[in-house]
């Protein structure tokens, strides 16, 4: 929009018809974007990630960008990828590589709909494939590739290494040999495919992320030495008297938050509170362009995986020097906010400090204190800490309350390890009031770091969450109508209205169905140095701040902030603004590139578990229909499996997008989203994380329309199960 009014020279009134005439070409679905900023549906904004794919016939590099909604805008474009000018040769993208580029439209003449011109290479293709070493009666032995897109090989003895039958390893693809055969020699070998500990490392593998620190990266974080009240050049006040207290995890080793309330004593604040926030000043140890700083941004955050996690930073920094240790001095930039007692922030203040936490507890620990069972360590900290923590959470949830923001209730299922790896079981923790007292502290305080560098008129990247799409709200719309929802066309869908729709349902049989369905109407939230606001949580202004030891965007607002307020020399450097724009790209990739790992993980773990279990039955609810078949969801673990299409019965099925249905022509039989069913497991695929099942209960009848329409099918014949005692038994319910 600001662009356009420097462009034509747009002022005053006239500014006002522009911003008109933008929402109505949005309305009618010729341009899309934000707040903030359009463009055309289905093109690409200036800056985005593309992963190269391959050369043309005159040998450029093609890619196409890693985020891109295939449902409204159809196949994704194709890219050609130019080396950034003034690079030397060995910079240059190669085929494999994620590619932060500059879009510009193409000649019409080039064959493809865009140019990037390259900004940076984020990572680098593997050379080596992965796969699991299998050796075959005959003493032959193949590598089977975790992606089944590629094709097998066969690996020699000579070239095999101390690999045994069942292992993952990467391999090196090798020249052909006699009559073309694919060969490939063994590069690594990361571990038994029979232990679960090999299944992130697939993960790891295949979403290329980076996992082993080089040497001077360890280095510099070896070097680094403790800052104290006496570290020359450091100015900092010396809050090791307050009584801040973690609270987190049970297994948590780093702890970068700290928190504590007391009542405001301020008599024209009757009611209400003071919270401070503290958080691990990561930036003092690391700074602008340093090894340290390189790697953080390659990894854009930590990655959380059942049996490990991939840190942003080395555990010298992460669990040592910024952990906020229960006794331990620490340094931390601290944020100390005033509510009145209608939970509105009536200020807040930014101080850099060191700090002692006072203690370390657990969510249940706090939770259980406050529920009355203190134990040794919680009970002499009741009355003084955690008690005014409740109340100051009391006032927090009454401006939560009021403003609304957009209340999901999915189940967060975690898988429970035994103690060598395997899995244990599958549980849904509860969410306690301490859960939620801790995050509603962290979001005032990202508010906080937003309001106070925007004051300040300095560089921020933003937590955006645009609305939803207009053709995303007629699929919800369409969805709702088939269970008697009307979704207004018209007005201001702020997350109010879909709270009352989530009011509507709940406790009914649609209630988780309505909270999926909502959730997949949303956009996903990204870093920009452009705000448009969260309207997710609905707030004007939102930055990360509170995680700097595992998220990159957290460690630049940091920076932002100890420039913009004076605090010391190792902000942000002058003329890093311009780099915003890039720099959330990419940390706006890695974040999807973790999501993406820690989910294949997860998919692979279960469908492990489950492979014993060939032959069982389950109960479970539909999750997704599509032409091919039906994805359902089991109520025990949260596993996801497919029944295809052609396993449905003897009929021709039809696929209804708008009911999300699939209905037989001449039976009539409908399966539809969230309805119930009981399956068998007929196939479990750990290492491609999927898990096939067959229908033994039957779908809901409706009026058949096709040709030769029967009034209604038979009943169902239950899949025939292996007959081994293993497959007879029914998993014990857990």
């Amino acid at each position: 929009k600001r662009e356009i009014s420097r462009a034509f020279r747009i002022t005053g009134s006239d500014r006002i018809g522009l911003k008109k005439l933008l929402k109505d070409l949005a309305a009618d679905g010729l341009i899309a974007g934000s707040r903030k900023s359009m463009r055309r549906p289905g093109d690409l904004p200036s800056v985005t990630v593309v992963l190269a794919s391959g050369r043309d016939a005159d040998g450029e590099l093609i890619g196409a960008p890693m985020e891109w909604d295939e449902d409204e805008n159809g196949p994704p474009p194709s890219v050609m990828i130019l080396s950034d000018r003034g690079k030397r040769p060995g910079r240059a993208a190669g085929v494999g590589d994620r590619v932060l580029v500059r879009i510009a439209e193409a000649p019409s003449d080039a064959g493809v709909g865009y140019l990037g011109r390259t900004i940076k290479v984020l990572e680098r293709q593997p050379t080596a494939l992965l796969g699991v070493y299998v050796v075959g009666p005959d003493g032959t032995a193949r590598i089977a590739p975790v992606d089944r897109k590629q094709k097998e090989y066969i690996v020699e003895k000579a070239d095999a290494g101390d690999a045994v039958d069942g292992d993952l390893v990467t391999v090196d693809v090798l020249k052909a040999g006699r009559y073309g055969v694919p060969r490939a020699k063994v590069r690594e070998r990361i571990g038994s495919m029979k232990s679960e500990k090999a299944v992130s490392m697939i993960a790891i593998h295949t979403h290329a992320i980076p996992h082993i620190f080089p040497d001077a990266v360890l280095a510099e974080a070896d070097a680094a030495k403790p800052v104290t009240l006496q570290t020359k050049g450091d100015k900092r006040e010396d809050w090791r008297d307050v009584p801040l207290i973690t609270i987190d995890p049970a297994d948590a080793k780093d702890h970068d938050d700290a928190v504590y309330a007391v009542p405001d004593d301020d008599p024209k604040n009757e009611g209400g509170f003071v919270v401070t926030v503290a958080i691990a000043d990561v930036a003092y140890y690391i700074r602008p362009g340093s090894a340290l700083d390189r790697e953080a941004l390659l990894r854009g955050n930590s990655v959380y995986f059942p049996d490990r996690v991939v840190p942003m930073l080395p555990e010298r920094i992460s669990n040592d020097l910024c952990s906020l240790r229960e006794g331990e001095d620490r340094p931390a930039i601290a944020v100390r906010m005033r509510f009145a007692a209608d939970g509105r922030k009536l200020d807040h203040r930014f101080h850099r400090v060191m700090m002692r936490s006072a203690a370390k507890l657990s969510y249940q620990e706090a939770q259980g204190a406050i529920d009355g069972k203190p134990n040794d360590k919680t009970g002499p900290l009741l009355e003084p800490i955690l008690k005014p923590l409740w109340a100051a959470y009391a006032c927090l949830k009454k401006g939560r309350e009021a403003r609304a923001p957009l209340d999901l209730d999915l189940p967060e299922r975690k898988i429970v390890l035994n103690d060598d790896d395997t899995v244990d079981r599958i549980i849904v923790p509860p969410r306690l009031d301490a859960h939620k007292l801790i995050e509603e502290c962290m979001i005032q305080a990202n508010v906080c770091a937003a309001e106070t560098l925007e004051k300040q008129r300095a560089p921020v990247i933003y937590r955006i969450h645009d609305a939803s799409t207009p053709e995303k709200l007629e699929a919800l719309r369409d969805f709702l109508s088939t269970i008697d929802i009307k979704l207004a066309r018209t007005g201001n869908l702020r997350p109010a209205v879909f709270n009352a729709i989530l009011a509507r349902v709940e406790g009914t049989e649609n209630d988780e169905l309505v909270n999926e369905v909502i959730l997949r109407s949303q956009a996903q939230a990204e870093y920009s140095p452009a705000n448009i606001g969260h309207f997710g949580l609905n707030l004007r202004r939102y930055a990360h701040f509170t995680s700097p030891i595992r998220r990159y965007a957290d460690l630049v607002v940091h920076r932002s902030l100890v420039a913009a307020l004076g605090f010391g020399k190792d902000g942000l450097p002058s003329g890093f603004e311009e780099k915003l724009e890039g720099i959330s790209a990419e940390i706006s990739a890695t974040e999807r590139r973790a999501m993406a790992a820690e989910r294949d993980t997860v998919d692979r773990l279960i469908a492990h578990w489950l492979a014993d279990h060939i032959g069982a039955s389950f109960n479970g609810r539909i999750a997704g229909v599509t032409r091919s078949g039906l994805f359902v969801r089991l109520d025990d673990s949260g596993a996801d499996g497919f029944v295809p299409a052609s396993k449905l019965g003897d009929d021709y099925y039809r696929y209804d997008d708008v009911t999300h249905s699939m209905t037989g022509e001449r039976t009539g039989e409908t399966y539809q989203l969230g309805d119930r069913v009981e399956v068998q497991l007929a196939e479990a695929m750990p290492l491609a994380g999927a898990l096939r099942f067959e229908l033994l209960s039957e779908g809901r009848y409706q009026k058949p329309s096709g040709k030769g329409a029967a009034k209604r099918r038979p009943p169902r014949k239950k899949p025939v199960p292996d007959k081994s005692a293993r497959a007879k038994k029914r998993v014990k319910r857990r």
